[in-house]
């Protein structure tokens, strides 16, 4: 336990610091907008909304309470304790990356450009997601609540109805169309400009796009990945990188603008607004299948290693058979 005590330390007073720094700004200065100089030049900074900033900050304080509650609890087992490491790691790492799509200028520079915007959603989607996923929050968290409301929250989990629920919800069928439903639609002109224009609509997109990609990845990569065959899981992930590729390829290769209101904050920037649509679709389009190509690669060689063992198994079995050993 003396070996993760001093990181577990420093990573909670992290959390206190970087939630009160977050919360002390004023609205003004975290807005999503466009700011101009003095100079009539545009300035993008660090952007965040403090119920945001509450939500993140507390999702890594009760995981980090929550691991080092599993870690007392499994001490003893060496193997134990480097998995929780590992998944802390992952899902520290993937809430890093959420927290730069979130805070960082990326944020306020998607405001301005439609590629900066498709460079925060892949982060979302193809980086933070899977990392988080790999990090098993769920059950981390749990054990970050006091014991009686821990086995409150355990008692209404194992209830019938909310395991249909959660069971129809996670199967991995209803995470890819969810998933690729949450794309498509959101991609659309009308929709897609509606968020640039409405923060609460803007906070519903990212919103679909982080919820629904977690569920993705939970059916492949996370506990969810348990029920379904790597067959299932390499589909799942194939036929994701050939819809997104699609319609990266349609926002690159349209003749037109798709989203008309980035052409004034993109000529302030001197960038033409269909050459940044294009760079947008590429993003979209070349990144995001060579992530999703590269994990089904890697499902597909797990899958050829595990189908290996029953075929030695059996043969096994006939030899031992003949031979009458016992």
């Amino acid at each position: 336990m003396g070996t993760f005590a001093l990181p577990l330390k420093r990573l909670a007073k992290f959390v206190a610091a970087f939630a009160l720094l977050a919360l002390s700004m004023t609205t003004d200065s975290l807005a999503h907008v466009l700011d101009d100089t003095a100079r009539g030049a545009p300035s993008f900074g660090w952007s965040a909304e403090p119920w945001v900033v509450a939500l993140m900050a507390a999702s890594l304080a009760a995981y980090v309470v929550g691991h080092a509650r599993l870690l007392r609890r499994g001490a003893r087992r060496i193997e134990s304790a480097r998995l929780r490491r590992a998944h802390l790691l992952a899902f520290v790492a993937g809430w890093t990356a959420l927290a730069l799509a979130f805070f960082s200028p990326l944020d306020a520079l998607g405001s301005a450009l439609f590629s900066a915007h498709m460079v925060q959603h892949e982060t979302m989607m193809l980086v933070a997601a899977p990392l988080c996923v790999m990090g098993r929050p769920l059950g981390v968290w749990i054990w970050a609540l006091p014991h009686r409301a821990r086995l409150r929250v355990g008692q209404w989990i194992r209830a019938r109805a909310f395991v249909r629920f959660w069971h129809m919800l996670t199967m991995p069928v209803t995470a890819w169309v969810l998933h690729a439903a949450a794309l498509w639609a959101w991609h659309a002109p009308a929709l897609f400009e509606a968020a640039l224009m409405h923060p609460w609509v803007h906070t519903l997109q990212h919103a679909s796009f982080l919820l629904t990609a977690l569920l993705f990845w939970w059916s492949i990569t996370g506990e969810g990945a348990r029920r379904q065959t790597d067959g299932h899981a390499m589909l799942s992930l194939f036929t994701t990188m050939v819809h997104t590729g699609a319609l990266g390829a349609l926002i690159t290769l349209a003749p037109q603008l798709w989203y008309p209101l980035y052409v004034e904050p993109c000529s302030a920037l001197g960038v033409d607004p269909l050459h940044d649509q294009q760079l947008g679709g590429l993003i979209m389009w070349v990144p995001a299948t060579v992530a999703y190509l590269a994990g089904a690669l890697a499902i597909a060689a797990r899958w050829l290693m595990r189908s290996d063992a029953p075929v030695l198994t059996a043969r096994h079995a006939v030899i031992v058979r003949r031979d009458g050993v016992r």
